[in-house]
């Protein structure tokens, strides 16, 4: 793979707790995959509006041709209200937005993103106007998402939530698309590699983040990521700029 494969940018949004980002794939070989983070996006790939559920496990999106995707990644458990489809049902999927939304109303926004001089911005007023036409998310989804990602047990995250173990997983399916426990195995590897992304040796990478010990990284990653920590950690500090 060559070191200008991929060009990858990302942004704060101004819906709360969502990234606004950019990826550009010039040549045919395969994209480093997407891991699993507990989110869930809105894209737009070549002129198509589409929903990028829940993984499981890493998402290869590669292309025969050159693509461009600039997406909206919704905060964990945000995503259902706005798009008015429970999380599970799009888990390790991306279908069509014209799936979950009438045919007319797609095509018109694909177009306005299409045509728009900043795809980005005009993708993420489309998330903005459906957040403000939604009903909010519930509050008590972030609660449970700081909870798992400070490293809380599930029996802990649903004590403090006031929810029994039953109604903590079901609340879960819909808004994560996957249960509690799967949330935080996800969450703990996202605190794993953004220390690895800040120089953090693996060692130490490995205890802060949770992990019995480095053994036990190196199995989550190569089961949720599909790939060795070390091959993700250099491939990633080719295709995304410093900062990024």
């Amino acid at each position: 793979m060559c070191d200008d494969l991929i060009g990858y940018r990302e942004r704060p949004s101004r819906l709360g707790g969502a990234v606004v980002w950019t990826r550009t794939v010039t040549r045919v070989e395969e994209p480093l995959p997407v891991l699993p983070d507990g989110c869930m996006d809105l894209l737009w790939r070549d002129g198509t509006l589409l929903v990028a559920g829940p993984d499981t496990t890493g998402h290869r999106a590669g292309s025969p041709t050159a693509t461009q995707y600039t997406g909206v990644r919704f905060f964990p458990g945000t995503a259902p209200a706005l798009l008015g489809v429970p999380a599970h049902e799009l888990r390790d999927r991306r279908v069509e937005l014209a799936d979950l939304w009438p045919a007319a109303i797609v095509r018109e926004l694909a177009g306005r993103v299409s045509d728009a001089p900043d795809r980005a911005a005009a993708l993420e007023a489309i998330a903005l106007r459906r957040a403000a036409d939604a009903e909010p998310p519930d509050p008590l989804l972030r609660r449970i998402v700081a909870a798992l990602h400070a490293g809380r047990s599930v029996a802990a995250t649903a004590d403090a939530a006031g929810l029994s173990a039953r109604l903590l997983h079901r609340r879960s399916l819909a808004a994560f698309g996957y249960g509690p426990k799967m949330l935080a195995r996800i969450l703990r590897l996202q605190r794993a590699l953004a220390a690895v992304r800040a120089g953090t040796p693996l060692a130490e990478t490995a205890i802060t983040a949770g992990y019995a010990d480095q053994a036990h990284l190196a199995r989550d990653m190569r089961e949720l990521a599909g790939m060795p920590l070390g091959e993700w950690s250099a491939r990633h500090a080719r295709e995304r700029p410093s900062g990024a």
